[in-house]
């Protein structure tokens, strides 16, 4: 049986199972209760408030009228967060500058699901696996503020939190509708107590997207079992399945992307089809002032991706990790370690209109990623705290081609990434903070297994300086950092063709730096105001060929804001998104896109007791702008590198609580 089917199959018999559990628990209990205990989302807010330097939760409100079409749609108001869609779920995502000129795929963050990496061994992977319309929370870490998970990437890490049968009781419904033919469903169920629970959620989703050649359908799954062994044991399994099927309408010219960009190519039927199965369990032991989280992972996946040649892949990654925290008088310690290790079945074939052609490359890639690292937090007095840690990393790649010819190459990295901080809190309500650390990135196998080569890539490494102050006055809210990351041999790719993958080449020196500003307010019950602000400051430094050039692809300022009318029981949101200069295309800074303006409203009506109705329009204006583009050594309007906004959509649904 394969993965697709496997799914198919799973997804079934869990709806049965909730089904039927829910019928039992409606025998047993106030089917109403929806929410018990205190949220998933508080806790994570109080680990991060603990965090010297840039932390946000987003919880499932921040986003519940928006149609979840990609991550940007629950990440819009995270400061730092560059999400740009390109078209369906495919949306470039970085951090600080993270995988800066990767534009397919992920590089440069740890994604994680309830605390285990998404990422494949090698650290590349796939965000479209996500599924943030299951999440009760996210948690977003930047920089090297990531180390509690693990992480020791410039960009930090992303951590999606499903909800538990024992925090999230009843059945809970949603169905979206709108646009260019989108559909989705959502049926999701709790049930249990703190010693026995269960959580399970399905999904099935269809959209032919903004442009020709865009169409995506998806089934997804999600669930876990927790269970109280005993006052200090407890442990929680977790299963999700994902069949994701998205065709893939390519770059545009910049005239086609600004006056027709509902465009797409159909040439080789370019596509990314993604079948996996991810088995999980945690299990803790609790003695009061000290924890141990240890676990293990399995994750398997089959990539079908059609783009200049088929690339058909077959991936199975495992995993271990173990964390130790211990709180003292004045003092607190996190002791931790993770290793992944997989297999990749690479092969390519020439692509004849999306279908496997004659075999042009078959290789076995097998990949090792590790680490260990530890923090101790001391308060010499009440309203500072003294950080000081670090992550010790090692990784492993290699690649046995058969096809064209017998080669094999291998490459081996190390890097240990120090961390110092601290966190001075005048108020209990107003914080202040500063650190300083080192972050280190090793290739994937897409940087050193490019086209055919195994090529000798090196890791990137940076020295980041950040300070920033976060806190609440009354009915204003804010949250501040700046950073300045001093990077060397960053990894930067630039487009060869319209249809090759990007080359990647090791830059000399670079600097990342800038602002990551939230600013929210309410006033009054009925009135709530919010903001980001993004300040980017990407460039060379004294580069032989590319001098104090910036880098292209992410804009110099991204601005959005978002007004807030009404009640739960009937408001309306206004949001606006600008970028005041558009980015720089190339390396050698010839051609940059232009400023757009975007505007939306999103809105929900209460219409019984747990039951809304809600709408989410887009582009209200139908602004004609390029949103993102491919790098390139040298761009002019004629490249075929650009991708437009998103056009005018208007989306609408129901959601209901039992």
């Amino acid at each position: 049986m394969n993965i697709k089917s496997f799914l198919r199959a799973t997804s079934a018999c869990a709806l049965t199972v909730t089904l039927a559990q829910n019928v039992a628990a409606e025998e047993a209990a106030d089917p109403t209760i929806i929410v018990t205990g205190r949220a998933a989302s508080d806790e994570a807010e109080e680990r991060a408030t603990k965090t010297p330097g840039g932390t946000d939760i987003v919880s499932h409100e921040d986003y519940a009228d928006k149609t979840i079409v990609s991550l940007r749609d629950t990440l819009a108001f995270s400061p730092g967060v560059y999400t740009q869609p390109r078209f369906g779920q495919e949306v470039r995502i970085s951090i600080r500058g993270s995988g800066l000129s990767r534009g397919f795929h992920m590089r440069g963050l740890t994604l994680l699901q309830d605390g285990i990496p998404i990422n494949l061994a090698d650290d590349n992977g796939d965000f479209q696996e996500l599924e943030p319309i299951f999440f009760d929370h996210l948690e977003v870490y930047r920089g090297a503020n990531a180390l509690r998970f693990g992480s020791g990437t410039l960009g930090g890490a992303i951590n999606g939190v499903t909800p538990t049968g024992d925090n999230a009781r009843g059945l809970y419904l949603r169905g979206d509708v709108g646009s260019f033919n989108f559909y989705r469903g959502l049926a999701s169920y709790g049930a249990g107590d703190e010693n026995a629970n269960v959580w399970a959620a399905i999904s099935a989703d269809s959209h032919d997207g903004d442009r020709q050649h865009a169409r995506r359908d998806s089934i997804r799954f999600n669930g876990n079992v927790g269970l109280r062994i005993s006052d200090v044991i407890s442990t929680r399994f977790y299963g999700s399945a994902t069949t994701l099927d998205q065709e893939l309408p390519g770059a545009l010219n910049a005239a086609n992307a600004l006056n027709v960009p509902r465009t797409g190519n159909f040439v080789g039927d370019q596509a990314r089809d993604i079948n996996s199965i991810r088995i999980q369990n945690r299990t803790r032991f609790d003695w009061g002032q000290s924890r141990l989280d240890v676990g293990a992972f399995l994750n398997a996946k089959e990539l079908y991706h059609p783009i200049f040649q088929v690339v058909d892949q077959v991936s199975t990654d495992r995993g271990v990790f173990a964390r130790y925290d211990r709180e003292g008088e004045g003092w607190s310690l996190t002791l931790g370690g993770e290793s992944r290790w997989g297999t990749i079945d690479a092969k390519r074939f020439v692509n004849v209109n999306g279908k496997r052609g004659a075999l042009t490359f078959d290789a076995d890639q097998t990949a090792r990623t590790s680490n260990i690292y530890g923090e101790i937090r001391f308060s010499p007095v009440a309203q500072l705290t003294l950080v000081a840690g670090g992550i010790y990393a090692d990784g492993f790649r290699k690649q046995a081609q058969i096809v064209p010819t017998a080669v094999t190459g291998s490459a081996s990295f190390n890097a240990f990434s120090p961390k110092a901080g601290l966190l001075w809190e005048p108020t209990a309500d107003v914080q202040f903070f500063a650190n300083y650390s080192k972050s280190a990135e090793f290739p994937t196998f897409v940087e050193l297994a490019q086209i055919a080569a195994f090529v000798p890539v090196k890791a990137q490494t940076a020295w980041t300086g950040e300070i920033g102050t976060r806190g609440k006055a009354g009915w204003a809210s804010w949250d501040v950092a700046f950073y300045r990351a001093s990077v060397t041999r960053e990894m930067l790719q630039f487009t060869v063709g319209p249809d090759i993958p990007a080359s990647t080449f090791n830059a000399d020196k670079t600097r990342h730096q800038g602002v990551e500003a939230a600013f929210s307010a309410e006033p009054t019950d009925w009135l709530r105001f919010r903001q980001i602000w993004q300040y980017s400051d990407f460039r060379f430094v004294n580069d032989a060929q590319y001098g104090n050039n910036r880098l292209p692809v992410v804009p110099k300022h991204v601005l959005r804001s978002e007004v807030r009318i009404g009640s739960d029981d009937l408001h309306i949101a206004p949001n606006l998104e600008w970028v005041p200069q558009g980015a720089w295309a190339d390396y050698r800074n010839t051609t940059r896109t232009s400023s757009y303006t975007l505007l939306g409203i999103s809105g929900s009506a209460r219409v019984l007791d747990g039951v809304d109705l809600f709408v989410d329009a887009r582009n209200l204006t139908n602004e004609k702008a390029i949103g993102d583009v491919s790098a390139a050594i040298l761009a002019t309007p004629a490249s075929v590198i650009y991708y437009p906004v998103e056009r005018r959509a208007i989306y609408g649904g129901i959601r209901a609580r039992f």
